[in-house]
């Protein structure tokens, strides 16, 4: 923490609570600008003060030992400063007082501002956004533990070590179930949800400077997965004896033609299918992780699947346009429709999304602003990610315009050859 740069102490009389010619005696403790006032429990008369001084007249020994007292107070609030700017206290002249009176400062913890801000948090994020800060802080308690030997540490020990400490301990986590260590982007995604609950303490004046002010979170770029034209219609060709695996598919296929992720898929109900003003039927809805609009044109293909889902009797009880079944039970299905399809990717509901960005729309022409709606992005860099795809189609369609050109140029020698001929 940043020490304060200026430290004073002032002994001063309180002439509004003089009485009978006696005033009390008070210590000023200034800290960079800031001061407060402290009563001493000592009195003295006015006429043997002296306010340039800030000392009585020692005109006599109760007088010297009432200015030795004073001497000693000052050293007293002195040492406390030294002490407080050499262990990288935040220092205020309350914390001073108060540690000459002995009163134990409640300072704000790590764990405090991750409850705090968790709570303040819930309603406003995403579920499954709140569930990532509840993981990340699960981590961060986890290294605390295991760096500090304690179960919480005050936010004033938070430095720009700790934040290299904790990269660190996340990039050699080894789970102790099935999962994988962390990827890089995995350890930098803590690390941005651990950076927001940091500024949240800046902005509360529960810290006084930013630990990540001179740290960088390093993404790296990553090809997003999709599946190509061939392996769709693979899946879609398949049909699977068991309903829940049956029924894995159909959700998937669905959102590979409409690109609307798993928590909007399972919020559809029949009042989100409106007749658009090109006469047929559309998707509408929020994004529930952006808060965005979504509308999307509904393909044969995805009509299909709503009219053999819409009727089913927990659809109906639902209200909704699809039986209700958990993502991770979705992908565990996913991942035996993939072995069943002969498919090596690693097949996740999010990859339709993926697939209806590329293999399905950009692939075929449609303009990636109209991508970027569809998939309710709150800015085109983000669509920007499958790039590559534009650049495919770039090529093929420059490949196309280049036979068409030699094909041009191929017919005007043969007309030059009849003409001379002729």
């Amino acid at each position: 923490m940043r020490s304060s740069s200026t430290f004073g102490v002032h002994f001063i009389l309180r002439m509004n609570k003089e009485k009978n010619g006696n005033a009390p005696v008070y210590v000023r403790i200034n800290v960079n600008g800031a001061r407060i006032e402290m009563s001493l429990k000592k009195s003295v008369k006015t006429a043997d003060w002296n306010p340039s001084k800030g000392f009585a007249k020692s005109k006599n020994t109760e007088l010297k030992i009432l200015n030795n007292y004073l001497e000693e107070v000052r050293g007293q609030l002195s040492s406390y400063y030294r002490e407080m700017v050499l262990s990288k206290k935040l220092v205020t002249p309350e914390a001073i007082k108060n540690q000459f009176l002995g009163i134990q400062e409640q300072e704000n913890t790590l764990l405090s501002l991750i409850d705090y801000h968790n709570v303040q948090m819930k309603e406003v994020l995403a579920h499954g956004t709140i569930k990532n800060y509840y993981t990340t802080a699960k981590y961060l308690k986890e290294f605390v533990s295991a760096q500090f030997k304690k179960q919480d540490i005050y936010l004033t020990e938070l430095d720009y070590q700790f934040i290299t400490q904790f990269e660190y301990f996340l990039r050699t986590y080894v789970p102790t179930d099935h999962h994988k260590g962390m990827e890089n982007n995995g350890v930098m995604k803590h690390l941005e949800r651990f950076r927001k609950i940091i500024r949240l303490a800046v902005k509360l004046g529960w810290i006084e400077k930013n630990p990540f002010e001179l740290f960088k979170l390093k993404m790296q770029k990553v090809e997003r997965g999709y599946l190509t034209n061939e392996e769709l219609i693979s899946i879609e060709e398949k049909s699977f004896s068991l309903q829940r695996i049956q029924y894995a598919k159909d959700l998937f296929v669905f959102s590979c033609y409409t690109g609307i992720a798993y928590i909007d898929v399972m919020q559809l109900t029949p009042d989100n299918i409106i007749l658009g003003i090109d006469g047929n039927y559309w998707i509408k809805t929020i994004r529930e992780k952006t808060d965005t609009s979504v509308n999307v044109p509904i393909l044969p293909k995805a009509a299909y699947i709503i009219a053999k889902y819409k009727d089913s009797p927990r659809s109906i009880s639902k209200g909704s346009l699809f039986p209700m079944i958990s993502n991770q039970k979705l992908n565990s299905y996913l991942k035996e429709v993939a072995d069943l399809c002969g498919i090596k990717k690693n097949l996740t509901f999010h990859l339709a999304r993926h697939t209806f960005a590329t293999s399905v729309t950009l692939s075929n022409g449609v303009p990636i602003e109209t991508v970027s709606k569809m998939l309710g992005h709150t800015t085109i860099r983000t669509t920007q990610i499958y790039a590559k795809v534009v650049e495919q189609k770039v090529s093929q369609d420059m490949a196309k315009l280049r036979n068409l050109l030699d094909n041009q140029e191929m017919n005007k020698v043969k007309t030059l050859k009849v003409v001379k001929v002729s």
